[in-house]
């Protein structure tokens, strides 16, 4: 007797013929699928199969209906959940849709597509660090080449530099792979290579013209290059295609800012809340905003807002700390001691409460508390960052070697005449501040902004073709000659003219960390000022220590590394005084504090300005501030701040041991 063939199971046949008419017929299958359920009620297959035929033929109210009780009755089925996710997107619903397909992804990490929506979807909220994650897992699970998937995965898992080598090596056997192109851009911003990030997503875009998203990384990286007229251009592009699109919006709005155009920039800021006012990334980006023309009371209302919406939200936070007049409650800091243990929170959300409860802590007199939050969050936040401090070290040493006085008598004359720039360096929370309000508040200055221009000048420097090594920076310079040093002056008064907003004659170039290129400033802009603004070092360090920066000061999250870059920094200043002696004038904050008229007068006289009593009444200017002592420009100077660190000073060990003679305020 023989075995009669099985016979097919009548659901599963019917499960097969109407899924397979989901894409190409999807009424017909939503049909099928309803007559399935009718003979099976709660049948999930074909409840998946009818939502999935109705998102597909537009009917995006009707899958929701089916596929969110689905989702919620299967819990650990991604399949669902991501569709949920894929409807609410196409709804136009966001955060919601960014919500469903995190928890698709958390079910089943697999899911290429989920990955690549949800990237698209928290860009467009202004998450862009969670959406440069969901895109490097989308590539690292949809790739068939096993070193760029390596790559990926070790970009994801911060080794920086061994995924620039995986992505090199990629692109060499395929030169035109845009995708690989790109995450190569990104790895090489991570690494302060915005330059190469530039050509990168250059040649990407001749290659794929249509690539949206590397179009935005394009705008970003020549924004950080401070070639905001070029990088406006390319986000104009996007809102050409997608003029609604809030991430390009918010981007513009960042970029309108730091161009100085506050009243166009709030005006964006502004309808992007309004339009989605349960996104906390743009409140927080409208709280800065506000706080930089000095609405305080607005700026701290819309970061609670943040808060309210995102409790875990480690920059709103920290933004509320950092405004310096604000004393954060008892209520917020138990919060923050809530968020800061949860496991599911990002690594940079957990930095910054970590600096947020250390201020907290901090204006309560909880010293010691206090320093263990910043201690933790300075750890974080090093072990996140590549610095080596001898490439400082390094920098100097050649910088030494190079400018000698007889390097400069024979150069003299050369460089552009204009006498525009007042440059104001040091390092950072070391008053400079406070000197370019003072500056600003005379009526032939205008201050500025941070400019990032010298240094993308010194870079471009270093990176073309010359006898000497690629990098060798400064050395670079004893091989331009007059003609060269003269077009790089003029290149940087060019550059930094879309920055000045009023017919005042001379400009404020604030960025502290230019105290590097001093002998370059010198160099293409002869008749430029140059004011060095010096603080105590140990008060300064300490300061740095408990800052959490943006971006750009990777010395500071260490007490070992300040004092050595700080060592560094006094060693080329002094070295400069002795071969052009006379050339930099320097402000010693203290000094500033306690005879403020005299030292006023001063600065005045070196940069040739008549004193003006407006001056001393700096803390009355109106203009937009863009650092964070944007509050403490607007009071008069005080000195309870001078000796802050000395709360401080048991833990302080590793940064006096550092300075080493350094530490004396007079060095």
């Amino acid at each position: 007797m023989t075995d009669r063939p099985k016979q097919p199971d009548p659901l599963e046949v019917a499960l097969r013929e109407a899924s397979q008419l989901v894409s190409t017929q999807p009424a017909k299958a939503a049909q099928q699928a309803q007559a399935i359920l009718k003979a099976y009620p709660g049948q999930p297959q074909a409840a998946l199969i009818l939502g999935v035929a109705r998102r597909v033929g537009g009917n995006l109210d009707g899958a929701l209906r089916v596929l969110a009780p689905l989702a919620r009755a299967q819990p650990g089925w991604a399949a669902p959940t991501y569709e949920v996710g894929v409807a609410l997107g196409l709804a136009g619903r966001r955060k919601e849709a960014a919500e469903w397909l995190r928890r698709a992804v958390q079910l089943k990490g697999d899911i290429g597509d989920a990955w690549r929506l949800l990237a698209e979807h928290l860009l467009a909220l202004g998450d862009t660090a969670g959406a440069e994650v969901a895109r490097a897992n989308f590539v690292a699970r949809t790739t068939h080449d096993p070193r760029l998937a390596t790559a990926v995965t070790a970009l994801l898992a911060g080794r920086v530099t061994d995924a620039d080598e995986l992505l090199r090596e990629h692109l060499l056997q395929n030169p035109t792979d845009v995708v690989a192109l790109r995450l190569r851009a990104d790895v090489a911003v991570r690494l302060r290579r915005s330059s190469i990030a530039e050509q990168l997503l250059a040649y990407c875009l001749e290659l794929a013209p249509d690539y949206a998203a590397a179009r935005y990384d394009y705008a970003v990286v020549l924004h950080r290059l401070n070639k905001t007229k070029e990088a406006l251009e390319q986000v104009d592009q996007l809102l050409a295609v997608e003029p609604g699109n809030p991430a390009y919006r918010s981007l513009k709005a960042g970029m309108l800012t730091g161009l100085g155009e506050h009243v166009q920039a709030d005006a964006m800021h502004a309808s992007l809340v309004a339009e989605h006012p349960d996104n906390a990334h743009f409140w927080i980006r409208h709280g800065h905003a506000l706080r930089m023309t000095g609405k305080q009371a607005e700026a701290t209302a819309a970061y609670r807002r943040a808060i309210g919406l995102a409790p875990g939200l480690g920059e709103a936070y920290w933004s509320l700390a950092n405004m310096k007049t604000v004393h954060l409650s008892d209520d917020d800091i138990l919060a923050m001691r809530q968020q800061v243990v949860r496991s599911d929170l990002s690594g940079e959300d957990r930095i910054q409460l970590r600096f947020a409860l250390g201020k907290a802590l901090e204006d309560r007199h909880q010293y010691a508390e206090s320093f263990r939050h910043y201690a933790e969050g300075n750890r974080l936040r090093k072990a996140a960052r590549a610095y080596d401090p001898e490439q400082v070290s390094g920098m100097v040493r050649r910088s030494k070697a190079l400018f000698t006085g007889e390097f400069f008598r024979a150069r003299q004359g050369w460089g552009a005449e204009a006498p525009d720039p007042i440059f104001i360096v040091g390092l950072p929370r070391s008053g400079s501040t406070l000197v370019e309000q003072i500056l600003a508040s005379h009526s032939a200055v205008e201050g500025t902004m941070e400019l990032q221009n010298v240094t993308a000048l010194a870079w471009s420097l270093q990176t073309r073709p010359r006898s000497a090594p690629v990098g060798a920076y400064p050395e670079a310079l004893a091989q331009a000659d007059a003609t060269e040093l003269r077009d790089l002056g003029e290149r940087y008064i060019e550059q930094t003219r879309i920055y000045r907003k009023t017919d005042r004659p001379f400009f404020i170039d604030k960025l502290p960390n230019n105290w590097e290129h001093a002998g370059f400033i010198h160099l293409m802009l002869p008749n430029a000022r140059i004011v060095d603004v010096r603080r105590d070092p140990m008060g300064c360090g300490f300061s740095c220590y408990k800052q959490h920066f943006s971006a750009g000061q990777d010395f500071a999250y260490d007490l070992r590394d300040i004092g050595r870059y700080y060592r560094d920094y006094v060693d080329l200043m002094a070295h400069l005084d002795a071969v052009l002696p006379g050339r930099i004038h320097h402000v010693r904050y203290e000094a500033l504090v306690e005879d403020t008229d005299t030292e006023v007068r001063k600065l005045l006289d070196y940069c040739a300005l008549p004193f003006e009593d407006s001056c001393l009444r700096f803390y009355e200017n109106k203009r937009a501030v863009h650092t964070p002592s944007s509050e403490q420009v607007r009071s008069p100077i005080f000195r309870d701040a001078l000796d802050q660190w000395r709360h401080f000073e048991p833990w302080l060990g590793p940064l006096r041991d550092a300075l080493g003679a350094a530490e004396r305020p007079g060095a």
